[in-house]
């Protein structure tokens, strides 16, 4: 669970390196990103790691709902007086509930953009690429879908706030030294990447 889900934080900043590109709306921007996105889905390399990818997410969605039933099997019964909101955060008592939410998210998202960039019918740009900066342009524009795609990045940010640093303890690699570190970037890590995801769509809607 932990493996994945850090080996996920990785593709995050990769995807959003890759991302970060949809700032350039004209038509070099749009050359250049359909580039990119023909590289992403069709060098050897980087196909291996996409289906290690889709391995994780799926591996890390269903070990979590696993240990969700193994931990409410565990303790059947409430505690008769329980305060959680004393000794743990928000993301961490819905750590399930946050990632259910992101993979529906997922799914969405993959059917948005994924599946149309391998099957659906895409124009071609100048440099005859199939055209998937136009598709993603035209998305952005509608208000609801940049709405979910923002809130589904609060999601994200909520499960990254206790799943990053979690991630390290759960491996071992816990020190009196490094943890107070590796709290801080995690704490970071949640704010930033969904930040500057969600950055991306709201710029296109009013400004792409």
């Amino acid at each position: 669970m932990a493996a994945t889900g850090l080996f996920l934080c990785i593709f995050l900043l990769g995807h959003l390196a890759g991302n970060l590109q949809l700032f350039l709306t004209d038509e070099a921007g749009k050359l250049q990103f359909n580039a990119y996105a023909l590289f992403m889905t069709t060098f050897p390399a980087v196909k291996i790691l996409s289906y290690l990818t889709y391995f994780s997410i799926v591996f890390h969605a269903v070990d979590g709902f696993l240990l969700t039933i193994q931990n409410r099997k565990a303790r059947p019964t409430k505690y008769a007086y329980s305060r959680p909101d004393k000794n743990t955060n928000f993301a961490a008592r819905n750590m399930a509930v946050l990632g259910s939410l992101i993979l529906v998210f997922i799914v969405l998202h993959m059917r948005s953009f994924w599946y149309e960039m391998h099957w659906g019918e895409l124009g071609t740009d100048a440099a005859g690429n199939r055209d998937l900066h136009t598709l993603v342009m035209t998305s952005f524009k509608n208000w609801w879908y940049t709405l979910i795609y923002v809130i589904s990045m609060g999601v994200l940010g909520f499960h990254l706030w206790h799943g990053f640093q979690s991630g390290f303890q759960s491996l071992g690699l816990s020190h009196p030294r490094y943890s107070p570190i590796i709290k801080k970037t995690g704490y970071a890590f949640a704010v930033l990447i969904p930040l500057l995801f969600a950055v991306i769509p709201v710029y296109i809607y009013f400004f792409g």
